[in-house]
């Protein structure tokens, strides 16, 4: 039973592609107020809720949210700064975790600053999330609800996997496969950056050294495609802790076309077990093509916000994942 409660007052780290969309998702939501922006170069705060078409506007022309007027302020510690100004009740971290230590690290600074709230992110990777396995105890003990792998692969397809697995006494795979199609590269640098360091050849490390010009030659060389196996992915952490199945067991891949808006597959996992009458069969979740992978990502992690905020509320604090918690929908 969900309990009327006063609007949540979201906050969204990170503002390129993601961070923008999650804007523009938040916008007509009655039960969350957009109040609050950082980029690597400033931030914005109004607690009356901001205008995401005006803040997406002045970061395109300006290249931070911080030339916003009389909102913005600039900063090149803005993270910090906008944590200490700001009364948020919950962020988004849509913060590409480049570095692959860094989102363990804006958890730590959060821990630091004695901020209490909702903390939601999109994390990919099992060793990024191990990371944060690891600040358990000392999330718990700072008053921060943390929910982690909350986009869509990890998040909203293995939420279903643990959903669909119910149907079975034993779980013999689970395979997740994504498409994912933009127009344009540069609207989501980050997260092609990410998809980069899945490559052969590539690590985290150099997909976050390479320039804009050599990713462009890349994605010549590949005629804007980009295809993935064997992700290193933290669904398969999260579905092992969740007690469904052994990490071994999920494999994700995907492919992504940054040329073209049309996915180049549709989006899909498969949930293959044994029933109790030993009968084997796999169960297909699949995404419709028309969704776009902002709706998919930010979508989820909203949902996965407002269940941190019932959480945070009664007192339950701590690291939790998409496979433990079910979202809730944000009206």
């Amino acid at each position: 039973m969900t309990v009327s409660q006063s609007p949540i007052n979201v906050g969204i780290l990170g503002f390129g592609g993601l961070g923008q969309a999650a804007a523009r998702i938040l916008a007509p939501k009655q039960e969350m107020t957009w109040v609050a922006a950082a980029d690597h170069q400033g931030f914005l705060y109004d607690p009356q809720g901001l205008d995401p078409n005006q803040a997406i506007a002045t970061y395109h022309q300006h290249g931070s949210v911080g030339h916003v007027t009389g909102q913005g302020h600039l900063s090149d510690t803005s993270i910090t700064d906008l944590v200490q100004k700001a009364q948020v009740d919950g962020y988004f971290l849509a913060l590409p975790n480049l570095p692959n230590t860094f989102m363990a690290d804006v958890a730590r600074d959060f821990i630091r600053s004695g901020w209490r709230g909702v903390l939601v992110d999109a994390l990919k990777r099992t060793s990024a999330v191990e990371q944060l396995l690891a600040l358990q105890s000392e999330l718990a003990e700072a008053g921060i609800t943390y929910l982690t792998g909350c986009g869509a692969t990890p998040g909203l397809l293995t939420a279903a996997a643990a959903l669909a697995a119910q149907s079975y006494s034993e779980i013999h795979q689970v395979k997740i496969t994504f498409g994912v199609g933009i127009a344009n590269w540069e609207a989501y640098r980050a997260t092609i950056r990410e998809d980069i360091a899945h490559m052969p050849g590539f690590d985290v490390e150099k997909a976050r050294a390479i320039s804009d010009e050599e990713v462009a030659a890349l994605l010549d060389k590949t005629n804007g495609i980009l295809s993935l196996e064997n992700m290193e992915h933290a669904d398969d952490i999260m579905l092992e802790l969740a007690g469904i199945c052994h990490r071994d067991q999920v494999t994700v891949g995907g492919v992504v076309d940054t040329r073209n808006p049309k996915k180049p597959l549709s989006t899909n996992v498969q949930i293959t077990g044994r029933t109790f009458e030993g009968k084997i069969s796999t169960h297909t979740f699949t995404l419709g093509d028309e969704t776009s992978m902002a709706a998919n990502v930010c979508g989820p992690a909203f949902g996965y916000l407002k269940a941190g905020q019932q959480l945070h509320r009664r007192g339950i604090y701590g690291l939790f994942t998409a496979a433990e918690i079910m979202p809730l929908f944000v009206r």
